[in-house]
């Protein structure tokens, strides 16, 4: 399905077949494109890029389709990498998989300030649902790691 180019938004490179490889929503998805290019939101004399997911209903394209500045981009992949980790190598440690006394769990340092990285006690039933999100996370571990050692080569051909 071919991403439409007359809206706002402007696509320079896409994947016009991300139905097919979208998780474990691969091929039964509305997700069925995405996109770099440029932002919709652009001024006359300012031009920013933009990732855009691209959502197909079977009839039409979605208003639900997101579009996200690149940096926003990374900082969910930094976020996703953060949490990873942290299941992966800390949250054994705890009762409840979370330090209920301080559930801060990082503070990434990004243009001279940080990035909070905590478990949501505001969440009535966090206990609960970090127990949930632990099992999913560990289930999707193989398709999650095949994407962050991809992630990880490709930033080291970049020289990161």
């Amino acid at each position: 399905m071919k991403i439409p180019t007359t809206l706002k938004h402007k696509p320079v490179v896409v994947s016009e077949d991300y139905g097919a490889v979208d998780g474990r929503y691969a091929r039964n998805t509305d997700a069925q494109g995405l996109s770099l290019g440029l932002a919709q939101w652009n001024d006359r004399g300012r031009v920013d890029i933009s990732a855009k997911v691209w959502r197909h209903t079977g009839e039409k394209w979605s208003r639900q389709s997101e579009e996200m500045p690149l940096h926003r981009v990374l900082d969910l992949a930094i976020l996703v990498c953060r949490t990873k980790l942290f299941f992966q190598e800390e949250s054994y440690r705890f009762p409840k998989g979370y330090d209920v006394e301080k559930p801060m769990i990082d503070r990434i340092a990004l243009q001279g300030r940080a990035m909070s990285v905590a478990v949501c006690t505001d969440n009535e039933k966090i206990d609960e649902d970090v127990k949930l999100f632990a099992q999913a996370l560990a289930q999707d571990d193989e398709m999650l790691g095949e994407r962050l050692q991809r992630l990880s080569a490709l930033l080291k051909e970049l020289g990161y």
